[in-house]
């Protein structure tokens, strides 16, 4: 038997399958907005000017399914990387290094080579300094309590760096104690509600950890699925929220598709939700109620319209004329 492809792959060629069955003008605003927000020193900026390591792996990810990861971008981005490379050691920054790092690889800048012969190692040391006391990895080193999207992220890098993450049942356990009556899951032990993008995420590291039971992952289903906003039609944080966001409706929906019960979302409102985000000039803003269109919620709007576009393929015909509104 095959061993199943890392997750972070399951995930690309999904987009890349989904997003090529568009046609390319209505692709083509977004690939121009994403490449006029790389700054002079080759990062990518958020919704203020300069470079940024978070923003630089949204882009380049977005830049990648859709096809236009070219080799000049890719080589600036590359020294840019470099330059970050002694900086941050906050999760959240390092993976987005990672993730940047691998991409530029298909631009032949091999940003690995130049790591220190015991790299993987001091990887797998820098993690375990972010291990709380109840099994979780937490925001910042030796953290009183374990992150939901902190352990995922954990989870993630290590499968993409072939380390194996020590004490794994203890890192279930943290995972599983964050689920609530709801079937959803919580972002820290403290909060009582669950939301769409913990419970995300920890279906997420469940799935990496090779520990999804059958039942949790139904009710885990039956809470995303309850999250459809009727009055916009994407996915909303949680409950008490009543608009979608494209986050929301991007995590919700890749983690039921990778759950395989994609059929307990409509797909034609997502769609639309999705293009109703679209900026007439490029880019994506994070719902209905956002004014500006940054390169993260790019990412997850090409998300969306892809994971639609796979589910039902007829989607990508009969686009409305202004979906932008």
């Amino acid at each position: 038997m095959n061993a199943p492809l890392p997750y972070l792959t399951r995930m690309n060629l999904a987009l890349l399958d989904g997003l090529e069955r568009y046609p390319a003008a209505l692709l083509e605003p977004h690939r121009r907005f994403l490449l006029a927000q790389q700054e002079a020193e080759g990062g990518f900026r958020g919704r203020a000017p300069g470079a940024d390591l978070y923003y630089t792996s949204f882009a380049l990810r977005s830049l990648a399914v859709l096809q236009s990861l070219e080799l000049e971008v890719g080589q600036r981005a590359a020294a840019y990387l470099r330059q970050r490379l002694a900086g941050s050691t906050q999760v959240v920054d390092f993976f987005a290094w990672l993730l940047s790092a691998a991409l530029v690889q298909l631009c032949g800048c091999d940003l690995w080579s130049e790591a220190p012969p015991d790299w993987q190692q001091r990887l797998a040391d820098l993690f375990e300094r972010f291990r709380s006391a109840d099994g979780g990895y937490g925001k910042t080193p030796a953290a009183p309590r374990g992150s939901t999207y902190i352990s995922f992220l954990v989870c993630l890098a290590a499968e993409l760096l072939g380390l194996d993450l020590p004490d794994k049942p203890r890192l279930q356990e943290f995972i599983l104690s964050q689920r609530r009556d709801d079937g959803g899951f919580v972002e820290v032990p403290a909060q009582r509600r669950s939301s769409t993008n913990p419970t995300a995420a920890a279906l997420g590291v469940l799935q990496l950890l090779g520990g999804l039971d059958p039942p949790i992952a139904a009710s885990a289903a039956d809470f995303l699925a309850g999250m459809l906003a009727p009055l916009d039609g994407g996915l909303r944080a949680n409950p008490r929220i009543p608009l979608a966001d494209l986050l929301s409706t991007f995590t919700g929906a890749w983690t039921l598709v990778s759950l395989g019960v994609a059929d307990r979302l409509p797909w034609k409102p997502l769609r639309d939700f999705a293009l109703a985000c679209a900026d007439p000039h490029g880019g994506f803003r994070g719902g209905l109620w956002d004014e500006t269109p940054d390169v993260e919620y790019t990412f997850y709007g090409l998300g969306v319209l892809a994971l639609a576009a796979q589910q039902d393929p007829a989607l990508t015909q009969h686009i409305p004329p202004d979906p932008s509104g």
